[in-house]
């Protein structure tokens, strides 16, 4: 950040600054180096962009300082800063971006208002002249010739400004521009990563809440459960007494499934691991929901790689991801579908990887982020634990799931796992 006043400072090592402007030249570059302190030290771009407006008044001997800055939602510049007669100008409303870059054809430019009665960036000339304004300057605050602020100060006196003004008044504008840019890269990071937090913290309480009502409701459950299947036994056949005990053992039963959903994302247990291949794991998967896919006759077409290399899985986990995934595309089908699996080795990366891939409905764009969220589901009677559960193995193996997907153009998932062999040879089991 400090390229912005390497000019400034040239100037002065090859002599352009006499010894009578010397002190002239101390005062700028302080302020610029207390600019340049404020944006290291500060993660606020108010703190910051209130150091530029009052040290740059201050050295220039104006009567205030003004810096609008672009809001990107609402297109317009607003008053976010002012020192001196600025002050006056923070409760007024914003300025269009048509209005501000209608006129400023060059953001790098020092914009010097003399006659500012008939000038169509000054709101309020009555104001200005009242208050003893005969000059403004304005100056754009850009990166890459993109705007993102403008910083107008104002003069008791229409004067010449000499180079060495000029090239301060550039050099601030520079790195106020920068600081601009940092500051809001930095804030916009926070506020992602304070969101991620929040929902971290929402589905750790949310394991928490659903392990101890999962516990508590288990057990009635059961006792419904066993009641209702003895009490089948014993009514006459056909009657709606047993239809009825039908319909509680089928729903009785469906709320075990969710229980045991519950408890398997609130378990996060730690895989046993041994050295293995997906290959002979996604194998066993199709195997079991095999009977499914031909019912609805959708085919299956494995591309799996030959001698694929071998890392550390748990397993009963990894096949209950592949056989929720599985599943998951089968119902995304129509009959007749196509469901694709392919595995490989990325040697540079040290991956395995496993993908499976339908040409079913896909998913909406707007349900893309939520597809790992418990309890989030598309389908009717889909409990929405069942990708939650897979995220979670998935990444207690430190692996990784991608999902690309269109609507009436399939999904396809990609899962890989790091080959870890080296680290854990001779090991058998973790």
């Amino acid at each position: 950040m400090w390229s912005g006043t390497s000019g400034f400072v040239a100037l002065f090592a090859k002599g352009r600054y006499s010894m009578n402007s010397s002190t002239e030249f101390e005062s700028y570059f302080h302020v610029i180096r207390d600019i340049i302190g404020a944006m290291h030290s500060l993660t606020s771009l108010q703190d910051v962009i209130d150091v530029v407006v009052t040290k740059t008044a201050r050295v220039l001997n104006a009567k205030g300082a003004l810096l609008r800055i672009l809001n990107k939602e609402t297109n317009q510049f607003e008053v976010r800063a002012a020192s001196g007669l600025g002050e006056r100008y923070l409760t007024k409303g914003p300025v269009t971006t048509e209005t501000i870059l209608s006129t400023l054809s060059e953001p790098g430019e020092v914009y010097i208002i003399t006659d500012i009665w008939n000038a169509p960036r000054i709101e309020y000339p009555q104001e200005a002249w009242d208050e003893g304004i005969r000059m403004l300057l304005d100056v754009p605050l850009a990166i890459d010739e993109h705007m993102t602020g403008l910083l107008r100060i104002y003069l008791s006196e229409q004067r010449e400004l000499s180079d060495d003004e000029l090239d301060f008044i550039k050099t601030v504008a520079m790195q106020c521009a920068c600081v601009i840019e940092r500051v809001g890269l930095i804030e916009n990071q926070q506020s992602r990563f304070d969101h991620l937090a929040t929902r971290v913290e929402k589905g750790s309480s949310l394991g928490r809440m659903a392990a101890g009502i999962a516990h508590e409701i288990n057990n009635p459950l059961a006792g419904i459960l066993l009641y209702s299947s003895n009490l089948s036994k014993k009514v006459p056949k056909g009657g709606p007494l047993e239809d009825g005990l039908k319909i509680i053992i089928k729903e009785t039963q469906r709320c075990k499934t969710i229980i045991q959903g519950l408890l398997d994302f609130a378990r996060e247990q730690e895989p046993e691991r041994f050295l293995l291949s997906v290959n002979g794991i996604m194998t066993s998967a199709i195997g079991i929901v095999e009977n499914e896919f031909h019912l609805r006759r959708v085919r299956i077409r494995k591309e799996l790689a030959e001698d694929m290399a071998e890392t550390l899985l748990d397993e009963n986990q990894i096949e209950q991801v592949f056989i929720n995934l599985l599943l998951n595309a089968l119902h995304a089908v129509d009959d007749g579908g196509l469901i694709t699996v392919k595995s490989g080795v990325n040697e540079e990366q040290r991956k395995v990887h496993i993908e499976i891939a339908d040409n079913g409905c896909g998913i909406a764009a707007e349900n893309m982020e939520k597809i790992f969220e418990p309890f989030f589901s598309t389908r009717a009677n889909g409990t929405g634990l069942g990708l939650s559960v897979s995220y979670g193995i998935v990444k207690n193996h430190k692996g990784g799931i991608r999902v690309f997907s269109e609507p009436g153009q399939g999904t396809r998932i990609i899962i890989e796992f790091p080959i870890l062999v080296d680290q854990f040879a001779g090991k058998e089991g973790l």
